[in-house]
């Protein structure tokens, strides 16, 4: 016997961009149905690295990433909970000159979006930062971007959303969606179907089902974070760290274990990878030239996700470019995690309004030709 659920919004992707969408658009006074195939956070959501950063980011992501800094700090209020979120500040470390010259470039162009970034070389760095090795020469520090627990942040979305009247539905797959007339039809698992007006496509790296469904395939590619955490050490590093040109990111989570990540795991399918064993042992061994404290500390756990990465690695977000009241928000190639409850509430706003207060044009779908 099928159920049936009628609504005003069916989001499919119950990430942290659609349960902060939820969320949003039930504070909005608008009826909401997420739907997620496994468990909401359990996807790139919830087994990401867990940086909060700014610092780093293209310049038209900035006005997002600001707006979502807002939303962090409001964590308590919005959830019920900080979810670990510490604004421990973010140090990109530059390990030559012409890196510390790269930082102090973003630094003037980023200037005028709030970061108030500081760069430090030098014997002022090596006072600042006695614990860090010696590979790197200086760094840019963001004061304000940090870290959190993203095994929290995520579910802890969907759940305020179902508290404020939102009916989440986990382990439900959506096997087709349909446009009838000016509503949306998703067929889905367990003999459920919902009819809705709108439609927001959240589903991460899955996301390219529904685009092409509706008849606006993008290149997207799925790629597999490599991450790594030690036991428990003494404190030693307050910072959240990121390297000029990429190769190693790490913190020190609150109970002194150091979370580490760089390089790529491997698909076992389109929907499970796992970390690779050559490269948690490249990643170990860059990390201690940076981290000289956990040179022999022990791995306890390695792992990795799947995430969607767009050619120019920014996100698609916006508007359908084929179909009335659907809306895409995807392709985060492994930094949608601040953003995305700004992206949430964009979203939100897209389908109150039909526009967003934050600038979505460098975001737009049909920036990228139709593939095959």
């Amino acid at each position: 016997m099928r159920e049936m659920i009628s609504c005003d919004v069916a989001i499919v992707g119950g990430g942290i961009v659609g349960g902060s969408a939820a969320l949003f658009l039930r504070q909005m006074g608008f009826s909401v149905t997420l739907l997620e195939r496994d468990w909401c956070g359990a996807k790139a959501s919830g087994v990401n690295f867990g940086g909060v950063r700014r610092q780093g980011r293209p310049l038209e992501q900035l006005p997002l990433s600001q707006r979502a800094h807002a939303l962090w700090g409001r964590l308590p209020e919005l959830l019920g909970t900080d979810a670990e979120y510490i604004r421990s500040g973010h140090l990109k470390l530059a390990r030559s000159e012409t890196d510390l010259q790269s930082l102090i470039a973003y630094r003037e162009r980023s200037a005028g979006f709030g970061l108030d970034l500081e760069i430090i070389a030098g014997d002022a760095f090596r006072r600042r930062f006695p614990a860090l090795g010696d590979r790197a020469v200086g760094g840019s520090l963001c004061p304000e971007d940090g870290h959190a627990n993203p095994r929290l942040v995520s579910p802890a979305f969907a759940r305020a959303a179902a508290a404020s009247g939102a009916v989440v539905r986990e382990q439900t797959p959506v096997d087709r969606v349909e446009r009838d007339g000016d509503r949306f039809t998703l067929l889905c698992g367990g003999g459920l179907e919902v009819n809705a007006r709108f439609l927001l496509n959240t589903a991460g790296a899955w996301s390219q089902r529904i685009a092409t469904a509706f008849g606006e395939p993008v290149p997207l590619e799925s790629l597999h974070p490599n991450m790594a955490v030690t036991e428990p050490l003494p404190r030693f590093l307050a910072v959240n760290i990121g390297v000029e040109g990429g190769g190693v990111y790490g913190r020190q989570a609150p109970r002194g274990n150091m979370v580490v990540g760089g390089g790529r795991g491997f698909a076992l399918d389109a929907d499970r990878a796992r970390p690779q064993r050559d490269a948690v042992l490249t990643l170990m061994r860059d990390a201690a030239e940076l981290f000289p404290q956990i040179a022999k500390a022990h791995v306890i756990r390695c792992w990795t996700g799947v995430e969607g990465y767009t050619p120019d690695r920014n996100p698609i977000v916006g508007p359908s470019r084929t179909t009335p009241n659907l809306f895409h928000a995807f392709g985060f190639s492994g930094a949608g995690f601040q953003i995305g409850p700004a992206v949430g509430e964009a979203l939100a706003e897209l389908v109150r309004d039909g526009r967003s207060s934050a600038p979505l044009d460098a975001f737009r779908i049909d920036r990228f030709p139709p593939t095959p």
